[in-house]
C-alpha cells in the first residue's frame, strides 16, 4: 500500500503490484481466448514500466510516429500502428518501427502502397472500418457518431476489398463491457462479414475494460473464442484503460482556503485542466480518498485548481475534518488516460512521476522543472 507521505507533491504515483494484478488478469484472457492483447500507448505510456508490460502482453499499438518509436526503443518490439492520416515525410520511418500499419481510408492505403511494397521488410497492412454502432453516449468519445472521420463505412468496399490488405480494424468502445462488444460484433459482421475470409487478422480496438470489478471476463473469453472459430482469423485487442485501471493516484497539497459568499474552495497545487483534463472534458467527478459527496453536517469545499481558468475546479466534496494549508489530497485512479494528456498551461508545475515498487519502496521516475515548460515552446 502506497505511503503517500513519502510521495512528493504534486505527483502521479503508480502502484506496481496493482499494475501486475491487471496484467496477470489480461494475460489469462489472452491465453484462454487464444488472442493477442497489446498495450495502447494513447491510454498508458509510462515507459519505465514497458519491460514489465512486455512480459505479459504481445506488443503495443501506436497512433503516431513518436509512439511507434517509443515502443520500438523502450519495449523492444515493432508497433501495431494506426493513424487517422499519415504524413508523407514520416511514413518511411513509421514503416521502420511497425510490424502492422492500419489505414483510416482506402485512399491513404493506395497513396502509400508503393512505399510499403518498396520497404525491405514485410509489414502487414489493414484498414479501419466503422460498423456505425456504438454504445458510447458522450459524442466526444464516440468513434461511430454520425459522419465520423474514423474508418470506412461498408460502401467504401462496393467495388471490392482492396488487394494487399491483410487485416480489418474497428474501434467503437470506451471503458465498455463485453456485452457492448457483443452488440458491436453483430453490427460489424453484418456490415463487413463478407470480407473476413480475405484477411488474416481482426483488430477489435480498445475500450475493453476487462480489469473493472464488474466486467464479465468469462463472457469476453467465450465471445472471442467463437469469433475466431467462425472466421479463422487472428484476433487482436488493444485496451487503453484496462492496463492501468485503478493502479495509481495523483497526490496534491492544499495551498490556500478561499471563501467567497459562503463557498469555500480548497486551492490545490494541481490543475484539473492541465493535469486531469478528462474530468472537465468527459466530464466526470474524480474520487478523492477520504472525501464524500456534499453532506450538510461535514466540512465542505470546492476543490480548485491552481490555473487561471475560471472553470478549473470540481464542485463540493465533504470531509471529516476542516481542511488546512499543507493537507494532502489524493485523487484516485489517475494513471490511465491522465498522464498522457497533461499540459503545462499557465506554466503550472507538472506533477512528478513516481513508482511504488513491489518492495514497497518509492522510485521518483521523473521530476519536471522550468526547462520542461520552456522547451515545449520557442
Amino acid at each position: 500500500m502506497i505511503d503517500y507521505q513519502k510521495v512528493p507533491s504534486p505527483a502521479y504515483v503508480l502502484d506496481e503490484s496493482l499494475l501486475l494484478r491487471n496484467l496477470e488478469l489480461i494475460n489469462r484472457v489472452q491465453q484462454r481466448a487464444g488472442v493477442s492483447i497489446i498495450l495502447a500507448l494513447k491510454g498508458f505510456a509510462m515507459w519505465r514500466t514497458f519491460p514489465t508490460v512486455a512480459r505479459y502482453l504481445r506488443g503495443a499499438t501506436a497512433s503516431s510516429l513518436h509512439e511507434a518509436r517509443l515502443i520500438f526503443e523502450e519495449m523492444g518490439c515493432k508497433a501495431h500502428t494506426y493513424a487517422v492520416a499519415y504524413r508523407e515525410d514520416e511514413f518511411a520511418e513509421i514503416l521502420q518501427y511497425s510490424s502492422h500499419v492500419t489505414f483510416n481510408s482506402v485512399a491513404q492505403y493506395h497513396r502509400f502502397r508503393p512505399m510499403i511494397d518498396a520497404h525491405p521488410e514485410p509489414v502487414s497492412c489493414g484498414i479501419r472500418v466503422n460498423p456505425e454502432y456504438s454504445e458510447v453516449e458522450v459524442e466526444l468519445y464516440n468513434p461511430a457518431a454520425p459522419g465520423s472521420r474514423l474508418g470506412e463505412v461498408e460502401t467504401a468496399f462496393a467495388d471490392g476489398f482492396p488487394e494487399g490488405l491483410e487485416g480489418i480494424h474497428f474501434h467503437t468502445l470506451c471503458e465498455s463491457s463485453s456485452y457492448d462488444l457483443e452488440k458491436t460484433l453483430e453490427a460489424f459482421e453484418r456490415r463487413f462479414g463478407e470480407h473476413l475470409s480475405k484477411v488474416k487478422w481482426v483488430n477489435m480496438g480498445g475500450g475493453h475494460l476487462m480489469t473493472r470489478k464488474d466486467y464479465d471476463v468469462e463472457h469476453l473469453i467465450d465471445l472471442l473464442r467463437k469469433f475466431r472459430q467462425r472466421h479463422s482469423v487472428e484476433v487482436i485487442l488493444e485496451p487503453g484503460s484496462a492496463i492501468a485501471w485503478e493502479t495509481g493516484d495523483l497526490v496534491s497539497t492544499v495551498l490556500d482556503i478561499h471563501e467567497s459568499r459562503g463557498v469555500r474552495t480548497a486551492i490545490m497545487d494541481i490543475s484539473f485542466t492541465a493535469h486531469m483534463p478528462d474530468t472537465l472534458e468527459m466530464p466526470y467527478r474524480p474520487r478523492i480518498h477520504g472525501a464524500t459527496d456534499p453532506h450538510p453536517d461535514k466540512p465542505t469545499y470546492r476543490i480548485g485548481g491552481v490555473s487561471c481558468l475560471s472553470g478549473d475546479y470540481m464542485k463540493e466534496y465533504s470531509f471529516d475534518y476542516e481542511l488546512k494549508v499543507g493537507d494532502r489530497l489524493v485523487f484516485a485512479d489517475m494513471i490511465h488516460y491522465t498522464m498522457v494528456k497533461t499540459s503545462t498551461f499557465n506554466g503550472v508545475r507538472h506533477p512528478a512521476i513516481c513508482l511504488w515498487t513491489e518492495k514497497e519502496e518509492l522510485e521518483v521516475v521523473r521530476e519536471f522543472g522550468y526547462e520542461d515548460y520552456r522547451d515545449r515552446l520557442s
